[in-house]
């Protein structure tokens, strides 16, 4: 979809995100250009509502000031007090962020369960043919001998594809929902936790090997990866968030491309924020120089709070700064120099998620009514679902090529 189709759609009366979505199918597919969406209305001098939907007239960032502000922590006693009606595929997912950034428990427990998109619904991702993705997390794509043999073993007994991913993580694929919790439970019992490949929240942050190996390092990048990876895992977001930390200038992580990413100095660490790739990449710029290991995870606490606060829905943190009045000057003045007076309140709500990060598949491997939910069919938990089938392709099997003549070779 083009930029001139948009704006002909606007000349042409479709005056509204819900208008432009329904006359170009921009924003339905993964919905990330949504917020782009809004920005064409605005500069086409329409009018937008800053509403998040039709059942809550307030922005996200409005409504994640409500729930924190009054402690409310169910979606129907917030739609009864600041909404109406009974919720959509918008404000329901939007509301299950916010009440796990805000540390509302199990995102599968009580009422918070029913909010949940596909992914979250099974704690996977769901791909083509209606199997799923097990992506436990490797901190800084470190990961022992011991554990490359567990994931082998778990990939091998239960038929499923390997992959190594651009994160330095290895994606399980081919798990049929019913096989999802026995998968975790040999993956938990050997020390893995989920990797959130499912969820807006961090993914991972990718680094190089830094001075543990590399001649050219100046810090280590190992080292300071994983105990990031560690410090913000199951941190929920209007979006995705990734990150890496690069051992020096070289940039082997390829940390500029990410939403934060770290280079070593000499001296200690420059942070970098709003980069991505994806259909629109862009470098992140530098915020801050030379930084000592303490300053800077103060910065990236203060960075990723005041986002999860203030970010639209599906706003990557590119995004969210170019649209913010003052743009990075702005940024850095509330995150660095602290002109608006809240960063140790910022500081306080990440350290209120560190202390209560629980692994939300041990959580369901601990509680049989979360496990209930893990079948094909409700009176058959134990039957496979007769319409998935596979292939082999590369010595892996593989989806059978749905609608196309023949199947791969093998």
């Amino acid at each position: 979809m083009t930029k001139g189709a948009l704006r002909d759609a606007i000349c042409g009366g479709a005056h509204d995100v819900p208008a432009l979505k329904a006359c170009t199918r921009a924003g339905t597919s993964c919905g990330s250009c949504i917020p782009m969406l809004k920005t064409l209305l605005t500069q086409e001098g329409v009018e937008v509502s800053k509403a998040l939907c039709e059942h809550f007239a307030v922005s996200r960032a409005e409504l994640f000031e409500i729930v924190a502000g009054t402690g409310i922590r169910t979606f129907s006693e917030l739609i009864a007090q600041h909404g109406t009606g009974r919720g959509c595929d918008i404000c329901k997912p939007a509301v299950a962020s916010i009440l796990a950034s805000l540390g509302s428990g199990h995102v599968l427990s009580g009422e918070q369960a029913t909010l949940q998109d596909t992914n979250d619904h099974f704690l996977a991702n769901m791909q083509r043919n209606g199997t799923y993705s097990v992506v436990p997390r490797i901190p800084g794509g470190e990961i022992t001998p011991e554990g490359l043999i567990v994931i082998g073993e778990v990939a091998r007994d239960f038929g499923l594809y390997t992959k190594i991913t651009g994160g330095q993580r290895i994606d399980l694929f081919g798990a049929r929902v019913e096989q999802l919790p026995a998968i975790w439970r040999r993956l938990v019992d050997a020390g893995f936790e989920s990797g959130h490949a499912y969820g807006k929240a961090l993914r991972t942050v990718k680094s190089c090997v830094g001075t543990t190996w590399c001649r050219y390092g100046q810090q280590d990048s190992v080292g300071l990866a994983v105990a990031l990876e560690l410090r913000y895992r199951g941190l929920r977001a209007p979006h995705k968030i990734k990150s890496g930390v690069s051992g020096c200038a070289r940039e082997c992580a390829e940390a500029r491309s990410k939403d934060f990413g770290v280079i070593a100095t000499e001296t200690g660490w420059n942070l970098y924020v709003g980069g991505n790739g994806g259909f629109t990449p862009r470098h992140a710029e530098l915020l801050a120089s030379d930084v000592d290991t303490d300053t800077l995870i103060a910065l990236i606490d203060r960075f990723l709070m005041f986002y999860i606060r203030t970010a639209d829905r599906l706003q990557r943190t590119a995004a969210w700064i170019e649209a913010m009045d003052g743009g990075l000057d702005h940024l850095r003045a509330v995150i660095v120099d602290d002109r608006l007076r809240i960063c140790a309140d910022l500081e306080a709500a990440m350290e209120t998620h560190v202390a209560g990060y629980a692994d939300e598949w041990r959580g369901v491997l601990e509680d049989p009514a979360k496990l209930e939910r893990f079948v094909s069919f409700v009176n058959a938990p134990d039957a496979p679902d007769p319409t998935i089938s596979f292939v082999t392709e590369r010595g892996q099997p593989v989806p059978v090529a749905l609608g196309l003549p023949g199947v791969r070779a093998s």
